[in-house]
C-alpha cells in the first residue's frame, strides 16, 4: 500500500490524502456495473420476450415472479454502481493536510459531497496545535488513524478514511508530522 505523498521543505510539510480514487474503488464500481446492467437487461429479456444479453437466453423465464426479481436487482446493482462512480468522481475525501512554519498555520482540506458543504477547509495557527494522536483499534473492525489535538480539545482527523494504514507507516508518518510541528506524539505505546 503506498503511503501519502509528503513533500517537505524546512518550512512546509503538505500530505497528499488519497480518497475515493483508489484501486478497490474502481474495481468494485467495475464489478457492481457489470452485474447491475446483467441483471437489469436480464429482467427486460424476460419482460419484452426478447434476447437483450449475450451471453445467455432469459426469454424463457417468467417475467412474474423471476423477471421481475432480476429487474428489481438490476436497478439496484445500478443505483449502487452509479453511486460509486459518482464518489470517485467527486473524489470524495480526497485533499491534503499542509503544516505552514512561514504562515504559522495548519490547513486541512478535503473534497465532500456536492452542496454548500463541498469543500471541507480547516484552519488554525499552529500554535492552537497541542499533539498529534494515534488511535490503534485493533480486531474484526481494525482503525490506525492519526489525529491533530488542538487546545480547545478538539481531534482532527489526518489519516485517510477506508483501508487501516500499516503500523510501522502510521508510526513513521506520526513522528514525522510531531518532530516537524515540535509536539508530542501520544497514543504509541
Amino acid at each position: 500500500m503506498k503511503t501519502p505523498v509528503t513533500s517537505t521543505s524546512n518550512l512546509v510539510l503538505r500530505q497528499e490524502i488519497l480518497g475515493a480514487r483508489r484501486f478497490s474503488n474502481y474495481f468494485w464500481a467495475t464489478i457492481t456495473t457489470m452485474g447491475g446492467v446483467g441483471f437489469l437487461l436480464a429482467g427486460l429479456s424476460s419482460y419484452f420476450q426478447k434476447n437483450l444479453l449475450i451471453v445467455s437466453d432469459t426469454t424463457s423465464l417468467q417475467f412474474i415472479p423471476q423477471g421481475i426479481a432480476l429487474l428489481f436487482y438490476g436497478v439496484a446493482g445500478s443505483l449502487l454502481a452509479t453511486y460509486i462512480w459518482l464518489t470517485i468522481f467527486w473524489n470524495i475525501g480526497g485533499g491534503y493536510n499542509e503544516f505552514n512554519r512561514e504562515t504559522n498555520q495548519v490547513t486541512i482540506f478535503r473534497w465532500g459531497f456536492p452542496g454548500k458543504n463541498r469543500r471541507i477547509d480547516f484552519t488554525c495557527s499552529l500554535d492552537e496545535v497541542q499533539a498529534i494522536k494515534a488511535e490503534i483499534k485493533e480486531g474484526l473492525n481494525p482503525k490506525r488513524a492519526l489525529y491533530l489535538c488542538t487546545k480547545q480539545r478538539r481531534n482532527i482527523p489526518l489519516t485517510r478514511v477506508g483501508e487501516p494504514i500499516p503500523i510501522s507507516d502510521l508510526e513513521n508518518q506520526g513522528a514525522e508530522l510531531a518532530r516537524f510541528l515540535t509536539v508530542p506524539l501520544e497514543g504509541l505505546v
